[in-house]
């Protein structure tokens, strides 16, 4: 049997990379200390007991977990763990859970929903006699990475004394190392995406004696984000299983009901009654500021509680990422920590326990962190952009006052947003108070953070991108009648967060363009109503708007495509409009064309000017072109007379090329008698003027003994 261990700091799971050593198994041998270990005898007795009991017992008589059916071993495991009296969603869903039933449970953030589903899945196996060797019988599904390792440090905890092997498989973790000890869990905790990755891929995966299926954050895993993964994850899964839902904000959906198999549920619901949905020691009020004030109004809140321990939702990653970086550089007095999904999941793991352990903290995060997590002693919650439903902001809001805890959550909204959600929040139960700020309490650091973006570009380009990224987050949200894009101050939003030059949007353009052309056809079809009908047009067919708004649509794109240049000078002067007036001033500054006044600017004369200007240049150019023609004729020309000077029989250039190694025309070979001797050279003859090559040229035809004569006279 494998008995699963925990670290002190952080627990061991089996997608880690910190540490090689993920399981240690203990052999059935003597036990150790206090370790609780039970005869084969002993369990058979003990697991018919409480069998018995299970139907035997009633929800109002169960006011401590002492008083559940329970195993030794989980109860001890409660005692370690201080749990003593359960909450009013433990004592509801644990008796019905162990009975077999499925569960349908919602319950106020904080109230324990965590044990509500855990305990009954450690005495499910335990009933049943679950070894490694049986595989996986417990699957617990997460919607994110930092909710599922809260639950598995809580089962390391409490179910320290079983002897089940339970592991954690979330993203961005090693996958190769979870597919090689998968088999050999008992219960798996986990995210959709990553375990359908191992569905697909690891063939060692297998589920068909799945016992109990627990969904935490059931509405958030079934909805539109996680509906291809879970549709997949389902469909592998055993029909004859137990399946647990709980959240805060639980789903109703027939259709969602119907995915999972559920048999007859039961729904639970111990807050449903109540007067709020809400804790009721959290303290919830709205501020109603512009939205180029927004970041002035967080820093000045992070100067005035240094010393407390806060949470603040952003819409957007990127978003958090701008805030993080800008503010860590102004250096508040409080410690700045980001949470968000884009990070690395070692980076997310540290930042997540950075932030439990500390008291003076400021943790910036998307609705990563919105949903069961479990932050310790957290003083406010700050909502900077809304929330898209009331469900959303409840989780948020959940993040305080936890467990009977006081806290305190403020919500930021716009003048446009004001009077839709506050009518949602009423809606759900939310009580909620309208607080307005105090201008005198505000600190605006813009001339700072101007001053960090022109020295970091970077940085700049980050703050364009949290621009765009909260335009689309707010496009893209379902309510139009709270989030309308028209209505932001864009340049204002753009200047709030540095920024001197507003960034293009381009979707905001095609938004646009769309808008544009229903208002046409809507005009249009007033405009047909309105029209009132002649005698002649009584028994006339008419279009109806949309056909006119299509004809009125193809007419101007004819119209762009046949004529691009409808629209100039001429035309306006057609309209009798005065475009262009020449008024002559003398040197004295008066007017010497008063009567003259309605004297128009001819563009047929100035036209034609223009097209006799053109003519001139163009007759200049070639001249110019003909001229520089020549030159270059009378430069080659006086170049090729230059070389005609130069000598045939030699050369003057440096760089020719040496012929040195060919055989010598020149050269006369004597025959010796034992064969050719070495030959006899000609000397090579020297350069001579154009002079003396006349003078050879005249004297070519005198015979030998006038050639000496002359020879002799030179040599004289």
């Amino acid at each position: 049997m494998a008995n699963f261990r925990s670290n002190k700091k952080y627990p061991q799971h089996i997608n880690g990379q910190s540490t090689k050593k993920k399981f240690e198994f203990k052999s059935r041998g003597k036990p150790k200390g206090n370790q609780f270990r039970f005869s084969v005898k002993e369990e058979e007795q003990e697991i018919s007991r409480l069998r018995d009991q299970y139907f035997s017992i009633t929800i109002d008589s169960s006011s401590k977990f002492s008083d559940f059916p329970l195993s030794k071993k989980t109860s001890r495991g409660l005692a370690k763990g201080q749990y003593k009296n359960p909450t009013a969603i433990q004592r509801e869903s644990i008796l019905p859970a162990l009975q077999g039933k499925d569960i349908l449970a919602a319950a106020k953030t904080g109230s324990g929903k965590t044990l509500a589903f855990l305990i009954p899945v450690f005495e499910k196996l335990y009933l049943e006699r679950w070894t490694r060797m049986d595989g996986l019988g417990a699957l617990i599904i997460t919607p994110t990475r930092e909710l599922a390792l809260q639950i598995f440090e809580t089962v390391a905890k409490i179910g320290k004394d079983h002897d089940f092997t339970t592991g954690l498989i979330i993203g961005g973790q090693n996958l190769k190392f979870e597919k090689s000890r998968l088999h050999q869990l008992n219960i798996i905790i986990c995210t959709p995406g990553r375990l359908l990755q191992h569905m697909d891929q690891n063939p060692l995966f297998d589920c068909t004696n799945l016992k109990i299926l627990v969904l935490d954050e059931a509405d958030r895993c079934l909805d539109m984000g996680f509906e291809s993964a879970m549709n997949a994850i389902i469909e592998n899964l055993p029909k004859e299983r137990q399946t647990l839902l709980f959240s805060a904000t639980q789903t109703k959906s027939v259709k969602d009901l119907a995915r999972l198999n559920l048999k007859n549920p039961l729904y639970i619901a111990p807050h449903e009654k109540e007067e709020y949905t809400t804790p009721n020691r959290l303290q919830q009020n709205y501020v109603v500021v512009e939205l180029e004030d927004k970041l002035t109004m967080l820093w000045s809140f992070l100067k005035a509680h240094p010393k407390q321990k806060i949470m603040v939702f952003f819409a957007t990653c990127k978003q958090v990422k701008y805030f993080y970086e800008i503010f860590r550089k102004l250096r508040p007095s409080i410690l700045l920590l980001p949470l968000y999904g884009g990070m690395n999941q070692e980076k997310r793991n540290k930042i997540y326990a950075e932030f439990c352990s500390r008291s003076n903290v400021c943790l910036l995060a998307t609705d990563v962190a919105s949903r069961g997590l479990d932050f310790p002693k957290v003083n406010w919650v700050v909502q900077l952009d809304c929330p898209e439903d009331a469900a959303q902001y409840i989780h948020r809001a959940g993040r305080t006052a936890r467990l009977n805890t006081s806290g305190e959550c403020l919500l930021v909204l716009l003048p446009q947003e004001e009077d839709g959600v506050v009518k949602l929040l009423e809606k759900t139960k939310v009580p909620i108070n309208k607080i307005n700020v105090d201008q005198k309490q505000l600190f605006s650091p813009l001339v700072k953070i101007q001053s960090f973006l022109a020295q970091s570009p970077e940085l700049k380009e980050t703050a364009k991108r949290a621009f765009v990224a909260y335009i689309k987050s707010v496009a893209l949200m379902k309510d139009k009648t709270i989030f309308d894009v028209s209505q932001l101050n864009l340049d204002g939003f753009a200047k709030s967060l540095g920024l001197l030059v507003t960034p293009r949007v381009r979707f905001l353009n095609k938004m646009s363009v769309k808008k544009k052309n229903v208002d046409v056809s809507l005009k249009v079809t007033v405009d047909d109503e309105e029209e009132e009908v002649s005698d002649s047009e009584l028994f006339s067919v008419k279009k109806s708007g949309r056909a006119i708004a299509e004809d009125v649509q193809v007419e101007n794109e004819k119209e762009s495509v046949t004529s691009k240049k409808k629209i100039t000078k001429i035309k306006l002067l057609k309209k009798s409009l005065v475009t262009n007036k020449k008024i002559t001033f003398d040197e004295s500054g008066d007017i010497l064309n008063e009567n003259d006044d309605e004297e128009v600017y001819d563009i047929e004369k100035a036209r034609a000017k223009l097209r006799e200007e053109d003519v001139a240049d163009k007759e200049r150019y070639k001249n110019l072109h003909k001229a520089k023609r020549i030159a270059r004729k009378e430069k080659l020309k006086r170049k090729a007379d230059d070389d005609d000077e130069v000598d045939d029989f030699g050369s003057d250039e440096e760089d020719s090329v040496d012929l040195s190694w060919l055989p010598d025309p020149d050269k006369v070979y004597v025959d010796q008698k034992e064969g050719n001797s070495e030959p006899e050279e000609k000397p090579v003859p020297k350069k001579v003027s154009s002079k003396k090559r006349k003078l050879a040229e005249t004297i070519g035809d005198i015979t030998l003994t006038e050639a000496e004569q002359l020879a002799m006279n030179l040599l004289k």
